[in-house]
């Protein structure tokens, strides 16, 4: 297959391009350039397949900087993956808050229970097993493999076929390019030291073979590159224009009690941000008529609409949200399936980044980070 794979690569080469890519060059710049991450193991230690696992679940989407903290506290109160699938499912989303893409921590979770009680708490070692498991797609299922378990697997993120698509100056546009992409990455995945050219990749990406500006002059498959070559790396990998989804609507209701607490609800556990908590909201929609608005408010009170509103941007569609405050008596019984929390408590609560933003405008606490 490699010998296949290099003679694609000469006859595609574009003048400029001295030599295919050398996995050992790559491996020997990261044993020196290495990110120091809290969840990757030392070159001496074998990595732990818990703390790979995590990681990966929680980097989806997500930048390493914002990632850090939620891992660390994740690991220090769920030390193994038989702690987490223990603990209840709210205080996972309670310690998920913020961090975005809730469905993440519901397979995280359903993940932890799959395998302390199908796989005696240990994680499969095999590709398609871990496939098997909930929340584990292809990539995480070959990064695992190969990180965790040093297998030969194909472990592409947004950083790897960012870099594959330059290094062959791949012409296709996302996400029609993906099959090219991985087809040229199995061709430099070597056997021994798996786990690390996939990190040295995603290193790469992150360091180096950045979207804006990359830093060719030192990369160390600058001769190997097509891109580079041809001078036009910014362009790779080629993408179709963004559709960008319809505007959606709604409003949400902030009453605080005088005795220090605000009426909060659980979503349903299926949808957009199953299981989270949030104070009572309507439906977000394009149709949104404010005129009726009050006719959904959880409870009769003199309500009063804040000025301006609350914009959040979900992956498909952007939502803006007018705000609605009222104060009700000391020991007001809660409307049914809502609940009271005690403002002190509200931030320990599993609230998204979009009710945050809605205590925040009604001046119940800070914006999300």
């Amino acid at each position: 297959m490699r010998v296949a794979g290099a003679a694609v690569r000469k006859k595609r080469e574009p003048a400029g391009v001295d030599e295919t890519p050398d996995p050992n060059a790559l491996l020997a710049w990261y044993d020196r350039h290495r990110r120091h991450l809290p969840w990757r193991s030392a070159p001496s230690e074998r990595a732990d397949p818990y703390h790979v696992w995590l990681s990966e679940i929680m980097l989806q989407q997500t930048t390493v900087k914002a990632v850090g903290p939620y891992y660390a506290k994740f690991l220090a109160r769920w030390p193994d993956v038989q702690a987490l699938a223990e603990s209840p499912l709210d205080d996972v989303l309670r310690a998920w808050a913020g961090l975005g893409y809730y469905a993440r921590a519901r397979n995280l979770h359903a993940c932890a229970k799959a395998v302390a009680g199908q796989h005696g708490g240990h994680f499969p070692d095999s590709e398609d097993a871990l496939r098997t498991l909930p929340g584990i797609g292809g990539y995480t299922a070959a990064a695992i493999t190969a990180i965790a378990f040093g297998r030969r697997a194909v472990a592409i993120d947004g950083n790897i076929e960012r870099v594959i698509a330059r290094l062959f100056a791949v012409e296709a546009q996302l996400p029609e390019a993906k099959s090219e992409i991985r087809a040229r990455a199995e061709t430099l995945v070597p056997v021994r030291r798996a786990g690390d050219f996939t990190q040295a990749m995603m290193d790469l990406g992150a360091t180096i073979c950045t979207p804006k500006k990359p830093a060719c002059g030192i990369c160390p498959w600058m001769s190997s590159c097509a891109a580079r070559a041809r001078g036009d790396a910014e362009t790779f990998p080629r993408k179709a224009p963004k559709v960008e989804g319809r505007l959606r609507h709604g409003a949400s209701f902030v009453v605080t009690r005088a005795d220090g607490h605000v009426l909060v609800r659980t979503r349903p556990t299926k949808g957009l941000l199953g299981g989270m908590t949030e104070v009572p909201s309507t439906a977000w929609t394009h149709t949104f008529d404010e005129a009726d608005v009050l006719a959904q408010a959880p409870m009769k009170a003199n309500w009063r609409r804040l000025p301006g509103v609350v914009e959040h941007g979900f992956t498909h569609f952007p939502l803006q949200q007018v705000v609605y405050v009222a104060r009700a008596q000391a020991r007001t019984k809660a409307p049914p399936d809502m609940r009271w929390v005690a403002l002190a408590e509200l931030h320990g609560e599993a609230l998204p980044n979009v009710m945050r933003k809605v205590v925040a405008h009604a001046g119940l606490g800070g914006r999300p980070k």
